[in-house]
């Protein structure tokens, strides 16, 4: 048995796919195969079998899981050691975003950083919600919309951090679009261009609809935001985005208000982890539309967390630590 052999194993475990693990490590599917088989032959019992296109844990293989998982979280945090004793002079960030964050808010915060710390090497990859919280374990910080999932790493700390609204959007000339706002049963009666499955707005949006009762027709599913909005513009149907992507539009399309019964907001925690909500928190812009009858206020709409993952939170490398100190001073500031 080798190191090596224990922490690929980690990740087979976590991801349930020996390609997928593979590309997490970058090493070729028979290189994994190859190490789980020289583990498997020491150990002297099967730890995994093969379903479908995956791997399933036997009962051996799981209690030998909990110990590669320790000794992961080791090798992080004895990384984290060396980073911070070289301070954060030089080295490397690497941030992984769903698309909210990683569109419209991490832009500015990697420039001010950059600036500050023109020696740190920065990596942000993106994806949806569901492909971040996956890539975690290769991580130093992660940036998520909803509700934060059960079963993270030991070591990882969650911060709530921004709210965020989810708007439908319609083509201007849309029956719709004579309004600021629209219910649910209303949205319901058209077709629906709905996220890839996995995405955090594409999750809070088929909850609002199924705690209503109601389970309108998807029309067409797409990866990405812009691709959604495109989908809209040709007439496909109804849309949802982030009131975020909404800010720069040209005047095609409009953003409406969803009118879902009761506040909902996503729960913003994880087992093990913190939950810590900045004052100040800026709400998203959107057109609140004309207020109630004898005054009552608008509303409420769709709303999310949009939170913060903090691997190896027991020994976080310099560079994570004062990136979130950063996400947290901005988040916290008064709204210009």
């Amino acid at each position: 048995m080798t190191p090596e052999q224990l922490l690929t194993f980690a990740y087979v475990a976590d991801a349930g796919n020996i390609s997928r693990a593979g590309e997490m490590l970058h090493l070729s599917q028979p290189a994994v195969s190859g190490q789980l088989r020289a583990l498997q032959d020491w150990f002297g019992e099967p730890l995994y079998r093969r379903r479908g296109h995956g791997v399933v844990l036997t009962s051996a293989g799981e209690r030998l899981a909990e110990q590669a998982r320790l000794l992961r979280q080791a090798y992080g945090q004895a990384r984290a050691v060396r980073d911070d004793w070289r301070n954060v002079a030089s080295g490397t960030l690497r941030l992984g975003a769903s698309t909210t964050p990683a569109s419209y808010l991490l832009p500015a915060l990697v420039a001010e950083f950059r600036q500050r710390y023109p020696a740190v090497t920065l990596h942000l990859s993106d994806g949806n919600t569901a492909q971040i919280v996956q890539r975690l374990p290769l991580l130093d910080m992660a940036f998520i919309e909803g509700e934060v999932p059960a079963g993270l790493p030991a070591d990882t700390q969650a911060h709530a951090w921004r709210h965020d609204e989810v708007v439908a959007v319609v083509r201007a000339d849309h029956p719709l679009a004579q309004g600021n706002s629209a219910t649910l049963v209303q949205l319901a009666s058209y077709s629906l261009v709905m996220r890839e499955p996995g995405s955090g707005v594409r999750r809070l949006v088929e909850q609002a609809f199924a705690q209503s009762g109601l389970a309108p027709e998807v029309a067409l599913e797409l990866a990405g935001v812009e691709g959604v909005k495109q989908a809209v513009r040709a007439g496909l149907g109804v849309g949802f985005v982030s009131a975020m992507s909404m800010r720069h539009e040209d005047g095609a399309l409009k953003a409406l208000r969803i009118m879902a019964p009761g506040k909902r907001r996503d729960r913003a925690g994880a087992e093990g982890g913190v939950l810590e909500v900045p004052q100040g928190d800026k709400a998203p812009q959107v057109d609140e539309g004309p207020q109630g009858e004898k005054g009552e206020p608008a509303p409420q709409g769709l709303t999310r967390t949009l939170s913060i993952l903090l691997p190896h939170a027991s020994a976080p490398a310099r560079a994570a630590a004062l990136f979130l100190e950063l996400c947290r001073r901005e988040a916290a500031a008064p709204v210009a």
